[in-house]
């Protein structure tokens, strides 16, 4: 029902980026007809698989009621509970639904990509890949536990590791797992050299970091029409993000306490939302923000530019830095 495939398609690429033709590659004429294609395609779509569970847990945790302008998984099974009028806790039953439903969505995501290492000719970098997909899975899981760690315990820390503690979540829940890591998945089916898998990571890393600054950005100033989530969402959850980390070190401080104490409020109202985002902005960490995403984008343009891979992916990996981090949803 959508999406946007980015981890699909960073897969896809760093396979094509050390399996096709250094220079004057074609990009359409070996990739289509190659006997590789339906394994990648495979390994890529299980990597979609895998965020479909993670989102369906993450609103779980989240406690979100919609997921692109439509009811989130949990909630949808809370509705069936409640049309068919059955006994019990129709909230209850939706999280344990939901719960089983992520889990379910996980299974599936292994049966897909070994499905998609057994159509490849090379075991070695079957199994290649498949550490890589491990490493990814531990990766993300870790990331989402610091996340809700910095919610509920960020006042036990001191100040100044708000900062380094934010952009820590960012690393390990998005960041490698959004891109580094699907690239990196690609590019070991793909049997890439070590410098090859070097290079995706020193592009993907910072890529992947600008990719989920930007998401913040979105989750407090986005259009809900556009996002599919409710204005202001990321503020109601009190999501300690890198733009909330920067806040906290340039408003005054009676301006901090009092957004202290609203952020995490699951009853905003819009005018506090508005109040919150204004603070942001006035304060100059919206702009910062906005600085810290063009200057990982410069790092990751640069960690490609005379890497050894194919030429055409390259272009297609600098088009796709433009479309992660420009986004509006």
């Amino acid at each position: 029902s959508g999406g946007k495939r980015f981890r699909a398609l960073f897969c896809y690429w760093g396979w094509q980026s050390v399996t096709a033709t250094i220079d004057n590659f074609d990009p359409l004429a070996d990739a289509v007809t190659g006997p590789a294609l339906p394994g990648i395609v495979l390994a890529a779509s299980a990597l979609e698989v895998f965020h479909a569970a993670a989102l369906v847990h993450d609103d779980i945790m989240d406690n979100s009621d919609t997921r692109r302008g439509a009811p989130s998984a949990h909630k949808r099974f809370e509705t069936l509970h409640r049309d068919g009028a059955w006994t019990g806790d129709a909230v209850a039953f939706g999280r344990s639904a939901g719960l089983l439903l992520g889990d379910l969505l996980l299974g599936w995501s292994d049966e897909l990509f070994d499905r998609g290492t057994s159509l490849l000719a090379d075991p070695a970098a079957g199994a290649a890949g498949r550490a890589e997909f491990a490493t990814m899975r531990t990766e993300v899981t870790a990331g989402q536990y610091l996340d809700i760690l910095e919610e509920n315990a960020w006042a036990s820390y001191p100040d100044a590791e708000a900062l380094p503690r934010a952009h820590r979540v960012i690393v390990y829940k998005s960041a490698k797992y959004s891109i580094e890591a699907p690239l990196a998945i690609g590019a070991a089916l793909g049997g890439g050299s070590a410098a090859q898998l070097a290079a995706l990571r020193c592009f993907g890393l910072p890529l992947g970091v600008a990719y989920q600054l930007r998401d913040d950005m979105l989750g407090v100033f986005g259009d809900p029409d556009v996002t599919g989530k409710p204005a202001g969402d990321d503020l109601r959850e009190g999501k300690r993000t890198v733009l909330i980390a920067l806040a906290r070190t340039k408003l005054p401080t009676h301006v901090r306490h009092v957004i202290d104490e609203l952020l995490g409020d699951s009853d905003l109202d819009s005018q506090q939302v508005e109040m919150i985002r204004t603070s942001l902005i006035e304060c100059g960490a919206v702009d910062h923000v906005e600085r810290i995403i063009d200057h990982n984008v410069g790092l990751a343009q640069a960690a490609i530019r005379d890497a050894p891979l194919a030429a055409s992916a390259r272009s297609q990996l600098l088009d796709l830095a433009d479309t992660v981090t420009r986004r509006v949803a």
